[in-house]
């Protein structure tokens, strides 16, 4: 998708010649360099995928850069003077790998292909997370950046300036309790009591304890479609004329709080099969907010998948494990019918089963539903991934195209082609 950058160091001008090159001829964009001493000047300014450095070079061999590399791209070694000893001394310095002059075209290709992709995966993980520090307040609460992602952040801010109740709608899993809890959370009333209930487990008796400890603060109901017929009356009441009449009283008591509810199921169909009074449902639905389920919401599987692998990390006591390209892939090519919690799970038994031994995102998903390999959404999935990486660059570069372009390692022209073949709209996103 994105062409790879080589940084290749070589005192021999021939041998360099034919590594520019081969890399040249695979579509690479490639930097040659006769000593290592440059190497840090270029690193900075060229950013590399991938070092390819001779072994033995004077002033600096490339083991010595090798060693004063702190950070960076990877570093594969080539000599002509390699042996086994030479090669474990690198590998266990930190080497990517080491090559051996004549080189095999092929598997040097190969080698390097796989170092860049482990590089441009890892800094991509490392801009999500960036991007996940920078969040704060609704934004870490309702992640995402997708247009319904957005709206919905916009319609809570609303929302949250009145008293009004709110029904919210969806599939499970996609996050209806985050959405009532951050109702609560920017409102006025974010300094009172939270109390969440399922609405199906409720009786006429208890109703007026938990609208007294509601007081003050936001009462949400989950599952209301399930509440019992005999305990929808008296929250009827309570609804409209914010009153409850404890067991016994012979007068009821005003209460001050905000009822959030949420459902699942059809509430035409409720209504229609006698399990959900129709002025009940009227008097909820102060306003209604649905939420979209995560297969209309690819793009946000990156900045999801991150920011459960910190938290799950963080639970755990350890530092998370990333997701290369071919596990994102699978992320954004399954249907996820759970949605967001189902996606949440899958990454914590990723980081859980990482701390035992090296692990796949395949082997976190065994358990859930098979997805398709050969399936035509991989197309689709890709698009979005492109679409993610693009409109996140447009906004930290503020619509900057030569430095979007530099930040992902491709031509302007390509980058414009990208933005009208994904459907881009760069006004909305700035």
């Amino acid at each position: 998708m994105t062409p790879h950058r080589v940084l290749i160091i070589d005192d021999d001008q021939m041998m360099r010649n034919s590594l520019v090159d081969l890399a040249e001829a695979a579509g690479w964009t490639a930097k040659a360099l006769s000593r290592a001493t440059d190497a840090a000047r270029w690193i900075n300014q060229f950013q590399p995928d991938v070092i390819l450095s001779d072994l033995r070079m004077p002033d600096m061999s490339g083991m010595d850069l090798l060693l004063s590399l702190k950070s960076g791209p990877p570093l594969v070694l080539i000599s002509a003077h390699g042996d086994i000893p030479v090669a474990v001394d690198a590998m266990s310095a930190g080497a990517y790998s080491f090559v051996e002059k004549p080189y095999d075209p092929k598997r040097l290709l190969l080698i390097l292909t796989h170092a860049a992709e482990q590089h441009q995966m890892r800094q991509s993980n490392l801009r999500l997370k960036d991007r996940l520090q920078e969040l704060s307040g609704l934004d870490r609460m309702i992640v995402g950046q997708t247009a319904d992602i957005l709206e919905l952040r916009r319609t809570i801010v609303t929302l949250a300036e009145g008293q009004m109740p709110v029904l919210i709608r969806g599939e499970t899993g996609t996050g209806k309790d985050l959405v009532a809890r951050a109702l609560h959370d920017t409102s006025e009333r974010c300094d009172g009591p939270y109390v969440a209930l399922n609405a199906a487990q409720m009786t006429v008796t208890q109703l007026p304890i938990i609208a007294k400890g509601a007081s003050g603060g936001t009462l949400f109901l989950d599952e209301v479609c399930a509440c019992p017929l005999d305990v929808q009356p008296a929250l009827l009441r309570l609804t409209e004329a914010q009153e409850i009449l404890p067991d016994g009283a012979a007068l009821p008591e005003r209460v001050d709080l905000r009822i959030l509810s949420a459902t699942n199921e059809d509430t035409a169909h409720a209504i229609s099969e006698g399990r959900l009074r129709p002025d009940f449902l009227f008097r909820l639905e102060g306003f209604s907010v649905t939420l979209p389920p995560l297969q209309a919401r690819l793009d946000d599987i990156p900045l999801l998948a991150n920011r459960f692998l910190q938290d799950s990390a963080a639970s755990f006591g350890g530092v998370p494990p990333e997701l290369g390209k071919e596990e994102l892939g699978l992320l954004m090519t399954h249907d996820w019918p759970g949605n967001v919690r189902e996606l949440r799970n899958v990454i914590e038994r990723f980081v859980f089963l990482s701390r035992m031994g090296e692990v796949k995102i395949s082997d976190a998903m065994s358990g859930v539903a098979e997805f398709a390999a050969k399936r035509p959404g991989l197309r689709e999935a890709v698009a979005a991934f492109e679409r993610q990486m693009i409109s996140r660059a447009l906004q930290d570069h503020n619509g900057r195209m030569d430095e979007i372009a530099g930040e992902l390692g491709i031509g302007r022209r390509t980058l414009n082609e990208k933005i009208v073949k994904l459907g881009l709209d760069k006004e909305a996103l700035l």
